[in-house]
Parts: structure tokens; sequence; C-alpha cells
């Protein structure tokens, strides 16, 4: 059977195509958000088979086996990883309509240059194909992410990590800028079982004794100017929503004692405290000119019976429906009246909210600086499609798309850089069916400006990414975490 995976694949008009192939098609990519591990890059890891690099940890993916049934021993059980590539091809046909049916075939080719369609008749030739490829010395971690035409990666990590890998990486001949990103949920969830044990450890690294508010603000900022020395630009948080009452230093001193003293804390100090921490952690950005994410919205891990057998991050999370719009802004303007708003890119897990967040997005405006706090782009559940349609509509609509910062992949895997790929056909179509219809002018070449600042330029102004070169600081003590 012929592949879909075509030259016009997504591009219906003659217009899509130009604009796709001409302006979009061949720019870098600079993924602003991801999970990869940094260990991986700097060991320039290879992987044994298919099954490692493209089935282990893709929730995904186990999300679409399990709903069609398939045994747990075939997606994180003790099966082997034959037997779980063949379980992955019976459920590909199953798929359609769904993004993974997209997002494999066009891995498929793009890494390994097979057209053929996902089956349980194609997969041992598929799997022994790939496997024959994985072996060859272009197929490394650093490999794949040259052959997505990366420029720069930035990772997601806790703030006591030491950074050794990314310093490594630096250090390297390896010539896609790997940054860090400061991910401090450890340092917020303070009603966490493990927050004091968490607390130390950032006390060792720090070199600071922690003992109130005062103290711990200031481990925190060491860790982030670390960060930064290290290359860091960008700071991530992933919340059900923005924490927004009111607090003051006194009071927030007394409950980090308090919590540092084992005494139980109530909802509404918890609240305080992560309003108060998130407040500071949006100062420190500024000062250092960075970006913060906000990642608001999604409910995790529900099915506790997975979780406590497997862990967290396993397929069971869901779109959440939260209030979103008063403590958004109440967040936003306190440090925009402190004069202490970094540039900010909010992103929405419920598709209900992208008018909120694209309206949201554009109340906060700085002379010199496209759209400072920006609508991200679909995220998660809505990162397909129908869900990247509605988010460039609602911002189009509500604001000026021709500022986005664009796509990113907040993927743990190497191959899902074909998101972007996706990401801009989506795009192209979008502008090449508003000059067929007669809503925009057939002006190709302003059109695919915009598009091509869209997909890198704006990424690359908005987050300083020009001509950066990470400062290796020493690396600091590692902790177990």
């Amino acid at each position: 059977m012929s592949s879909f995976i075509t030259d016009k694949f997504l591009l219906k008009s003659s217009y899509a195509e130009e604009l796709y192939h001409s302006y979009a098609k061949d720019l870098p990519i600079i993924d602003f958000h991801n999970h990869l591990p940094p260990n991986e890059i700097a060991k320039n890891k290879q992987f044994k088979n298919l099954t490692k690099i493209w089935l282990d940890g893709d929730h995904y993916k186990w999300r679409a086996m399990r709903s069609l049934g398939v045994e747990e021993k075939y997606i994180t059980g003790k099966a082997s990883d034959e037997e779980k590539f063949k379980k992955w091809a019976f459920t590909v046909p199953y798929t359609m309509r769904n993004p993974l049916y997209h997002w494999s075939h066009l891995e498929l080719k793009r890494y390994f240059n097979i057209d053929e369609q996902i089956n349980e008749k194609t997969a041992l030739s598929i799997y022994n194909q790939c496997n024959d490829l994985l072996k060859t010395p272009q197929y490394t971690t650093q490999g794949l992410l040259k052959m997505a035409n990366a420029e720069v990666v930035c990772t997601t990590d806790d703030p006591i990590d030491n950074l050794k890998n990314h310093q490594d990486i630096a250090k390297s001949k390896f010539n896609v800028q790997t940054l860090p990103t400061f991910r401090p949920d450890n340092i917020i969830n303070i009603e966490g079982v493990e927050f004091n044990t968490y607390v130390d450890s950032l006390s060792c690294v720090s070199g600071i004794k922690i003992k109130n508010l005062e103290s711990f603000l200031e481990a925190i900022e060491s860790r982030v100017q670390y960060f930064h020395d290290n290359g860091c630009r960008l700071s991530d948080h992933g919340l059900s929503y923005v924490y927004s009452e009111k607090f003051t230093d006194k009071k927030v001193d007394s409950i980090i004692k308090d919590r540092f003293n084992d005494k139980a804390l109530s909802d509404k100090e918890i609240s305080i405290y992560k309003s108060a921490i998130l407040f500071y952690l949006g100062q420190f950005y500024a000062n250092k000119g960075w970006t913060m994410q906000l990642h608001l919205g999604p409910i995790r891990d529900t099915n506790k019976l997975l979780l406590r057998e497997i862990g967290i991050n396993v397929g069971v999370d869901s779109i959440g429906d939260y209030q979103h719009a008063e403590s958004l802004a109440y967040y936003l303007n306190k440090l925009n009246d402190d004069g202490s708003l970094p540039k900010t890119i909010i992103y929405n897990s419920n598709p209900s909210d992208n008018d909120l967040f694209a309206t949201m997005a554009g109340n906060f405006s700085e002379g010199g600086t496209k759209s400072k706090v920006q609508f991200g782009t679909a995220w998660w559940f809505l990162d397909q499609k129908d869900g990247i349609t509605k988010q460039i509509n609602s911002l189009s609509n509500m604001g000026l798309l021709s500022c986005s910062v664009g796509m990113l992949t907040d993927s743990r895997s190497f191959l899902s850089f074909t998101r972007h790929e996706y990401y801009r056909r989506i795009l192209c179509n979008i502008f090449g069916e508003d000059i067929k219809n007669g809503e925009l002018p057939n002006d190709i070449p302003w059109i695919g400006k915009i598009i091509s600042d869209i997909c890198y330029h704006n990424a690359k102004s908005y987050f300083n990414f020009q001509g950066l070169k990470s400062k290796t600081s020493k690396p600091q003590i590692v902790i177990d975490k």
C-alpha cells in the first residue's frame, strides 16, 4: 500500500505547498521545552532496538494500547522488547484519527525512510529494518538531533541538579546547543512528603543553611544564578492553576518554619506559601531576563492503582476544568506592578480556555518586545491537528499570530521532532486556505516571512538565543534524588 506521507501531506492547496516547502520546511528547530534526558545526550547514547527508543516512556502510546485492551505486560511489563513492539504495531491501525497515527508514520518516514504502514503484517520487517539502522553510528542521541535539524534544545531540570551533563555537552564538539530549564516543582510543593528532605538537598548544593524564608529565598536565587551561568534562559512550572493568595513575608516565614518542624499545614496555608514562592520566582526570572513558562490545568495520575504499581507519568492524566482567569490575572498583574514580570508563556490543557488564555496574554505588553506574554501553542492533549488549528485560530482572533514563538515537542522521545513538521504543515495550510478563499492577499513573500518568523525567528529573538554560549560553573555536589 502506498504511503500517505507525501510532499502534500496536510497541504490542501498550491499556496500551502509553496509556503511550507519554500518558507518553513528547512528552517532549523528551536525546541524550547522538552523532557529529553541530558545524560543520554551527553553520553551520545545508542539505543538497543526500536522499542527502547520508540515505546519506553511514551505514555501517549501506552494510553492507546490500554484503550485497545492490550495487557500491561506488553506495555510496561516483562514482555520482550520484540513482543512489545508487535503489540504496538497491532495497535497502530486502530489509532486512525488519533495523532499517534500521523506521528508514528512521520517518524518512520523521516528517521528510517520507511513508507510502509504499521500493522501486524509489517511489524517484524519494520522492527528489523529500524534495528539495523539503530546500530549504525549516525543513530545516536546526538545524531538524531542533528538529523532533525535541531539548533537549540532546552531540557527540563530540577534546581538541585549539578548540570554536569549540560557542561559536558557544552565542552564537546556537539553543535546542537543543549540548555537546562529551571523546573522548581519540588520547591513549590510544600505539601509533598519529601519536602523537608528536598530542602536539605537544596541547602547542601547551595551552601546556604536554610532555616527561614530569607535563607530559603537566598538558596533558590543562588540556584537560579547557577543555572543562568550554565546557559539556562527559561523556567517551567507544571501547575493545576496559578496560586494568587495575598501574603506577607511574616506569614510565609511562619508557614515554612511550621513545615520544617513537621507541623500539618492547612490548605489555605499551602496556597499562601505557593503564591509567595511563585511571586518571588517570577522576580528572580525577570532579574535574569528569563522566560517563565506556566503549564496549567491538567489532572495528573488519576488511576491510583497504576500509580502504585508503575509510578508517575504512565498515561493516566486528564484535562482539568479549573477556573484560571482571576488568579492568572492577579498573579501577572502583581508581578507587572512590581516591575518584575518576566517574559511569560501560558499554556492551557483545556481547549475551552483557548480564548481566555489568548486574551490574557494580550494584557501585558512592553515596548520593544513582541508579545511579552505569549499564548503557548497547543499542549499535551491538544497538540494534534484540531487542537493546533483551534489554538492558531484563537490567537489569530484575539492577538497577533505573527508574534508567536511557535511549536515545541514537550516530549521524552528523540524521534518526536517531527511534531515541528506537523505544526508547520498545519500552519501553512491554514494560511494557504485563507489565500485560496480570498481572505488573504496572494502575497507569498510576506506571508512566507510571517510563517518563517513563527517557525523559527521569533523564538530565536524572544529567548535571546543569538550567539548564546554557556558559561559553565564548577559542578556542585551531586545529590541522589
